[in-house]
């Protein structure tokens, strides 16, 4: 038994991994994939690739690029989820601003450096033509700490997952004033090059168990019913967030990456392209 370590966010998109772990479908192929939550999100999830102490992640395509350019010791060996994300802007209930204009110059909740919540802070200014140096954050780990921080006033928008925040815009503690696709594939799937280069077998059965279940997960009997107890949201949003969910069983073209490596470079959030073979393995 090859034992891998994975990492992902407690998040929808990745119950078909859950589900192919309960069902011991790794396990027949004689891996033991141990799965670890990571609520930080991408910034954590580049972190622990680097420090070593996971082997995979499920992680934000623009967050792993920039951060393989900066010398993270991994590789993309695959897209997972072929659409945009839908990125929320958020702010608290009682806040004073009301539409997208007024957040020029404000203060966004971001959970780490380097996360997709500060990618897209630039991403999202990008769009709307401010000045990214104008741009300011506020540290908070968490979606709790995002909730914190809004709320007692310390940041001022809080961009996150739509879908997985919209409990919280039914509750009344958020206010969403606009969403903000990204312009490339959401998730994609990245290993450690040591990892790669000793157990390169082991990826591969991996890569081809989740492949077939994220093949059929749209069609499982009471796939909605399943999400909203693991998720807590209303099968009505998750009934809107499978039917503009996609996942992938392929690998990141070349047109793809360099769409998303022109982007974070006319943004400012890479200095220098990486080439394909740099970022890029196929397995």
């Amino acid at each position: 038994m090859t034992t891998i370590r994975i990492a992902g966010v407690p998040e929808h998109f990745n119950l078909p991994w859950h589900l192919a772990i309960e069902n011991g479908d790794f396990k027949k192929e004689a891996i033991d994939l141990q799965w670890t939550d990571v609520p930080e999100g991408t910034g954590k999830m580049c972190q622990m690739l680097r420090d070593g102490s996971t082997d995979i992640a499920i992680i934000l395509t623009e967050g792993i690029v920039k951060d393989i350019t900066a010398g993270n010791p991994s590789k993309i060996v695959q897209v997972y989820v072929e659409t945009p994300l839908i990125w929320g802007i958020h702010v608290a209930a009682q806040s004073k601003y009301e539409n997208l204009a007024q957040l020029e110059g404000t203060k966004a909740a971001i959970s780490r450096i380097g996360s997709g919540s500060q990618l897209m802070a630039y991403v999202n200014a990008g769009n709307q033509k401010w000045d990214a140096n104008s741009l300011s954050f506020e540290i908070v780990n968490t979606i709790d700490g995002a909730v914190t921080a809004l709320t007692e006033g310390t940041a001022d928008y809080f961009m996150w997952e739509r879908f997985m925040t919209q409990p919280l815009v039914d509750k009344g503690i958020f206010r969403r004033i606009a969403d903000c696709p990204t312009p490339w594939p959401c998730f994609v799937i990245a290993v450690r090059d040591e990892i790669l280069d000793q157990q390169p077998e082991a990826i591969l059965k991996i890569l081809k168990v989740i492949n077939s279940n994220t093949l059929n997960f749209k069609s499982l009997p009471n796939i909605i019913e399943k999400l909203a107890v693991r998720f807590h949201q209303k099968e009505e949003d998750l009934e809107k967030w499978l039917a503009l969910t996609e996942w992938s069983q392929n690998q990141l073209s070349e047109n793809v990456l360099n769409n998303v490596q022109n982007q974070l470079l006319e943004l400012g959030i890479i200095d220098k392209k990486s080439t394909f073979a740099e970022i890029v393995k196929v397995v």
